[in-house]
């Protein structure tokens, strides 16, 4: 009979740890929590100082059973759940659920599911950290606590079961922000010069680019300028001024965190944050591997830490050494680009045996499953290599008094490029000869002027959006990818070819919370959140005091909303769109996807259809009403009544007001008009009443 019972979360976990430990050991799983606040209230006691009330999950109770089985088997009992607050938390929950106080009860943890790790956590038994538990007591109070009150307010002001959240709101706020700031964005004229240019003895023409005069660089803003630049240099001989040799070193980059994982998956992958983290979660686990059984082929996956153990380092030097050559070994790994926000308990995320390269456990895997190892495999043999070292060369030429430069670089030493090559390294390579000098004669072959116009800033991805949150220190690793499914879920967001717009839904949500609750969607203030938590983790701050002193704030602010929204609730609009089942006039409600028309007969009468609203503005193209339309993702746009006869459409809304210059038709930016030909670029302040 096994002596001692080990919990662990999944049951995916459960074969991989199973195999390492003898028969004196049962391993069972949680699948997770085991209790939590009740979802049928607010879950916790305002006036016995907010005292949370667990219940046992539905569902669980089986489960629970089971486990209080084998717990009285079991001599001793380890709670093995994952290695964070959430699964800290877990083991309290089931320490109490199971009532573990009278049984010789430890809690071990483990960053990678090997042999060595579940071994050496065996034997560095500890209590549960209640510091820890109580970090996630908080957020999860935090988190009911505006979900509950304010959720509320939006179903009085939407009429939807719409969902607001502490994190999830102001990722959608930043995604808001971002739309405005393209929507008001004018672009700029700007100008380049490229010159082709054959060397004397020398079969390959060089192409050089403008950079300006002897005094700096020039910006060529206009055709004006442009055309006093090339008069200048019609008559001028083309001269090598000066070339210029040198090295520089690129350095590898550091091992994955969550967040450089979830930004790379997407960009090199297309994965999404949810799919990236599905997939590391049964890397983690454990895979079954041809000749090796169940092997967890990953560290653990919810880090913000690059640091990296001295024996996966030694470990990585010998194999870089064996596999590539001693020069090829780097030194320990750089982890100063860490911020101060890091929780340190955890290391990068790694291959848990460097020699389980991706060709050995390619047959084993599925195509995404070995898509991503590869990934995390190449990143971190790169980061335990030496940097890549390139051969520059920088030739200005001179035309008169106005310079062009050329640069080529090519690499004298791959260094950890040779795993590791990221797109940003395939750019056009630059021929150069090396007799290229101050003597070389050059001869003009063709003159190209290219005009340009400035870009708005770009849409956010998954993965900008990841890299954004972390930066501005909003949410954990364990966050980022559940709080983009929530919004994508609730049709806050939409998602086209990898970029994020806020559907008309959004726009509604985000301008309630905005109005009526300005500090949860404060950026600064949601950071400052996360670092109390981390306080209540270090146990520097009292996890009650948080709740303490931001309830009765809320709770205010909520009341307002209550009282100030009440008067502006959105009735059903009646329109003079007449139902053609039963004569009566349509009305307009709100749905998942935003507005549309409803017979307000209903349920006799359940005739609907879409609802486009006119915004008073004829088609510049055959005359009829503009409306305001959606994409069937739910993304905003602009387009002529009489679809599909006429195409016209626009992402920004047309303006009653001709373009004086050109007479074709304006867009609104923001507090101006732009004319909708970039050629054309007419701006002009938008009038303050509304367009007339």
């Amino acid at each position: 009979m096994a002596k001692y019972l080990v919990i662990v979360e999944s049951p995916a976990k459960v074969k991989t740890i199973k195999k390492f430990l003898g028969k004196n050991y049962e391993v069972a799983a949680s699948n997770g929590h085991v209790r939590d606040l009740p979802k049928s209230q607010l879950g916790f006691d305002v006036e016995n100082d907010f005292e949370p009330k667990y219940i046992t999950i539905r569902g669980k109770g089986d489960i629970l059973a089971n486990l209080r089985k084998e717990v009285k088997k079991a001599e001793k009992v380890y709670l093995a759940t994952d290695p964070d607050r959430e699964g800290e938390a877990i083991s309290w929950h089931l320490a109490s659920a199971l009532k573990l106080g009278d049984k010789d009860a430890k809690r071990i943890t483990f960053n990678e599911i090997t042999k060595n790790a579940v071994k050496a956590s065996l034997k560095n038994p500890r209590e549960i950290d209640m510091n820890l538990v109580d970090a996630q007591q908080a957020r999860r109070v935090l988190d009911r606590m505006v979900g509950y009150k304010i959720s509320p307010v939006l179903w009085a002001k939407v009429k939807r079961g719409l969902s607001a959240g502490r994190v999830q709101s102001v990722a959608l706020r930043i995604i808001c922000d971002r739309e405005e700031e393209i929507n008001a964005f004018i672009p700029e004229e700007y100008w380049t010069i490229d010159v082709t240019l054959n060397v004397k003895g020398e079969k390959k023409p060089l192409v050089a680019k403008f950079y300006g005069d002897e005094n700096g660089k020039i910006q060529i803003h206009n055709q004006s300028e442009l055309d006093a630049i090339l008069k200048e240099i019609e008559s001028c001989e083309y001269k090598v001024l000066e070339v210029k040799k040198g090295e520089r070193t690129k350095k590898p980059p550091l091992p994955f965190r969550t967040s450089t994982l979830q930004q790379e998956a997407s960009k090199h992958l297309n994965f999404s944050t949810q799919k990236t983290m599905r997939l590391a979660q049964q890397l983690y686990e454990g895979v079954d591997i041809k000749g090796s059984g169940t092997v967890g082929l990953i560290t653990y996956l919810r880090t913000d830490s690059t640091r990296v153990s001295e024996e996966a380092e030694a470990a990585a030097s010998e194999y870089i050494s064996a596999n590539y050559g001693a020069d090829y070994v780097g030194g320990s790994v750089d982890t100063k680009k860490n911020t101060a926000k890091i929780q340190d308990a955890h290391e990068a995320i790694r291959p848990t045996d460097l020699n389980r390269s991706p060709a050995i456990v390619k047959d084993s895997l599925s195509r995404d499953l070995f898509r991503l190892y590869q990934l995390i495999w190449n990143r971190f043999a790169a980061s335990c290599m030496t940097p890549a070292v390139y051969e520059t060369t920088s030739v200005t030429i001179g035309a008169g008094k106005y310079r062009f430069h050329v640069s080529a670089s090519k690499v004298k030493f791959d260094g950890f490029m040779s795993v590791y090559s990221l797109d940003e390294e395939k750019s056009d390579r630059v021929f150069l000869s090396k007799s290229l000098d101050e003597t070389s004669e050059l001869t003009e072959e063709e003159i190209e002027p290219k005009q340009h116009f400035t870009q708005p800033p770009a849409h956010f991805t998954e993965a900008s959006l990841v890299k954004t949150l972390e930066e501005l220190g909003i949410g954990r690793p364990s966050t980022y990818a559940p709080t983009i499914t929530t919004i994508l879920g609730r049709r806050y967001i939409v998602k086209e070819n990898k970029n994020l717009y806020v559907s008309e839904l959004g726009e509604v949500v985000n301008n309630i919370m905005k109005e009526a609750f300005p500090e949860i969607v404060d950026e600064r203030f949601t950071a400052n959140m996360e670092s109390l938590l981390d306080k209540v983790e270090e146990g520097t701050v009292d996890w009650k005091m948080i709740i303490r002193n931001f309830y009765p704030d809320l709770d205010a602010a909520v009341k307002a909303a209550e009282a100030e929204l009440e008067k502006v609730k959105i009735e059903d609009e009646v329109t003079d769109v007449v139902c053609e089942q039963c004569g009566r006039h349509m009305v307009i409600k709100y749905g998942p996807h935003g507005r549309f028309l409803a017979c307000p007969g209903f349920p006799e009468c359940r005739n609907t259809k879409p609802y486009f609203e006119k915004i008073g503005v004829a088609c510049p193209k055959c005359g009829k009403d503009i409306v305001l339309k959606k994409t069937k993702k739910g993304r905003k746009y602009y387009g002529c009544e009489n679809n599909p006869d006429c195409d016209f459409m626009s992402w920004q809304k047309p303006s009653k007001v001709p373009c004086p210059q050109c007479g074709g038709y304006m867009v609104e930016k923001g507090n101006k008009l732009v004319c909708a030909d970039e050629q054309c670029g007419y701006v002009m302040e938008k009038p303050e009443t509304s367009e007339e």
